[in-house]
């Protein structure tokens, strides 16, 4: 444990953050660009890197050392903004009307998660956001999946039939990529640039990862073996490019 001058000197160097818990500044490494070239969805697995893509909503499966294509898998999913991988199936976060495209009849006119055939794109079921509203990030942990509930401002553990378990608050807005580790769940703040660990059962920070305002900029994220990636879809809130240099490409944190 840190004495009160040792809390106050790292606060003041901006390696702990006020209430006392850990700050890392990570070093950001752009690898290679999406298929399509607007990514806002990332889920680790296996077999490779799933990568749902924000304007034609393909589900990617990407060679983790190379970034080459696996598989191609066309979804029902619209505006996708996040994604998880359990139960056997792809879920994917359809935040809303599609972008940039003619509507079609499956499009989704509000938040919803869909289930989805990993292999056909058959989309398997529909569910509403709890609570209504948006949602971005998706994370699967322990036969459940956590939901990013931007109405609520909360993220949210459903089960495979959508019940709801338990939800934390978050304290910041626009709640982005999540990632489960031990516990704990990771949550990406787009507009502050920053990861917070926190707490599953209350929700509470345990510890933080701040980006730079010249790092790509982030959305989508996951957890493979200890490292950290992380989307710059391209997109900014309202549909309009971004104007990053970084736009589409899929990144890798070093801490």
């Amino acid at each position: 444990m840190f004495n009160r001058r040792e809390l106050l000197e790292l606060v003041l160097a901006g390696v702990l953050a006020p209430n006392d818990y850990l700050v890392r500044r990570p070093r950001v490494e752009a690898l290679w660009k999406s298929p399509d070239g607007y990514p806002n969805a990332l889920e680790a697995t296996d077999d490779g890197l799933w990568v749902g893509e924000q304007l034609t909503n393909i589900a990617y499966l990407l060679d983790w050392e190379t970034g080459k294509v696996l598989r191609k898998v066309p979804t029902e999913s619209t505006n996708t903004s996040g994604m998880a991988y359990g139960d056997g199936s792809l879920w994917m976060a359809a935040n809303g009307p599609a972008l940039r495209r003619e509507p079609r009849p499956s499009d989704s006119k509000t938040g919803m998660v869909l289930k989805v055939d990993p292999r056909t794109g058959e989309t398997l079921a529909r569910y509403p956001i709890p609570g209504g509203g948006g949602v971005h990030g998706l994370t699967w942990a322990e036969d459940s999946l956590w939901i990013t509930t931007l109405g609520r401002k909360r993220l949210t553990k459903v089960d495979v039939g959508f019940r709801e378990l338990h939800s934390i608050p978050v304290t910041l807005g626009r709640a982005h990529g999540l990632a489960w580790d031990w516990d704990t769940v990771w949550c990406m703040f787009s507009n502050d640039r920053v990861v917070h660990r926190l707490d599953a059962k209350d929700g509470r920070i345990l510890e933080a990862i701040q980006l730079g305002s010249s790092d790509p900029d982030p959305h989508g994220m996951t957890l493979h073996k200890g490292t950290f990636y992380y989307t710059d879809a391209g997109i900014a809130p309202g549909g309009g490019d971004n104007g990053s240099r970084h736009a589409g490409y899929i990144c890798r944190l070093h801490l």
